[in-house]
This record gives structure tokens, sequence and C-alpha cells, in this order.
């Protein structure tokens, strides 16, 4: 399944790569994460529910231009990028890199706060002061489920596929996994656990040929540091 996936990604032209990254890298930030959610701001007068919106906005323009600008004029469906069924065995899988990741995680929380990194940021600060069950149901779905479904098409699904197809499985996971870092900039305190997230979800997808792995385990490491953030 792997192999075939890749050979297709040979249909994927520099053009398409080009244009989906002015899109993440250029458009998103000045139009969507800035022009966008002062607006959003301004409206709800709530940092987090102008947070989740302009997430939710984020989520349908990744996924929309990637359909249009990369999959539908190959005629491709979005099975090219992932969204496949996976055997039960890889619930297994599933279940160690959760554990692993979350290991790892605390280990690079606790080896920053040694520099003097914190762990605080404006997202967990916006839910702690706001905390009521909306609020937490709407951070979560926003962290769960909403970011890692579009997040994970777009950077194994896509961007993964795309440099490992030309310069192998460890070039893929490293460009893949620091284009994803580079994105979560300024939140600078969850660059190391974003890099190595990266890596673990480009990993559990090269292996198991499916996106939906690395959703899960994206969405259950999201939940799990929500649900920390509600009752610190």
């Amino acid at each position: 399944m792997i192999k075939e996936s890749i050979e297709r990604n040979e249909m994927w032209k520099w053009r398409d790569l080009i244009y989906m990254l002015v899109l993440v890298l250029v458009l998103v930030p000045i139009f969507i994460e800035t022009v966008l959610f002062n607006y959003l701001l301004d409206f709800f007068q709530n940092e987090l529910h102008a947070g989740t919106l302009n997430g939710f906005i984020m989520a349908i323009i990744f996924t929309t231009a990637l359909y249009f600008i990369v999959l539908k004029p190959k005629e491709q469906s979005w099975k090219t990028v992932g969204l496949t069924p996976f055997p039960l065995r890889d619930w297994k899988l599933i279940a160690f890199w959760t554990i692993i990741l979350i290991v790892v995680s605390i280990v690079l929380v606790i080896g920053m706060s040694f520099i003097g990194v914190g762990t605080e940021n404006s997202k967990t600060e916006s839910l702690q002061s706001q905390m009521t069950l909306l609020n937490f149901t709407i951070g979560f779905v926003s962290a769960a489920i909403i970011s890692p479904i579009y997040e994970e098409i777009f950077y194994r699904g896509f961007l993964y596929r795309f440099f490992s197809s030309r310069y192998g499985v460890l070039s893929g996971m490293l460009i893949s996994s620091l284009i994803f870092t580079v994105v979560h900039i300024p939140t600078y305190n969850t660059l190391p656990v974003n890099f190595v997230s990266g890596l673990i979800f480009s990993w559990v997808y090269h292996k198991t040929g499916s996106i939906i792995p690395s959703i899960l385990i994206h969405g259950i490491f999201n939940g799990i540091a929500v649900i920390l953030t509600a009752i610190a």
C-alpha cells in the first residue's frame, strides 16, 4: 500500500507544493491568523471562541485548497493522502506511539523548565481563565478533533508523501516535521514537542499507509493536553 501511494505522489509537482506552502506560510498567517482573527476577536470579545472559529475556517481552507490545487486536477481522491481504513492490528501501534509521545513530551517539558521556558501560552491561558463546560467542550473539539484531522491530512498526507517520495522516508519525516514546527511559531514553548510529534505522526503514517492512525494519536494527545489544562 505504501509503495503504491508513493509512486502516485510522483504526479505531484513542485508547483503544487509551492502553491500550498505560499497558502500555509504566507496567506494564512497574514489574512486568517492575523486579520480575520482580530476581526473575530472584536466580534466575540472572547479569545477562545475567536480562535476556535478561526481554526475551523483554517481547516476548511487547508482541505479545500489541497483538493482543488493538488488532488482534483490529477483526478485523485482523498485516499491519495491516506484517508483509508487500517487493520485492527495497528491499534497496538497507535497505543504504543501515543504512550511514547506522552512520555517524550513530558521529558521535553521538564527539560525546558530547567532552562526557564514555561508551558504557558495564550491558548492555555485563555481556556483556564474562562473555564466553563461550554468553553472546555469548544477547546476540546478544536484541539482533539478539528486540528488533528486537517493538520494530518496536510502535513503528513501531503507534505510527508511529497518529500518522502523524492528523498526517502527520513528526509520526508524531517522536512515535513520542520514545516509543521515552523507554523506553530510564535508558541515557542511547544516547538520541541511539535517537532517530535511530527516525526512520530509521519512514522506511524509510513508504517500503516493510512493517515487515520496519526489523526487518532494526534487527537488523543491534544485531548489529554486540554484535559490537563482544564484541571490544572
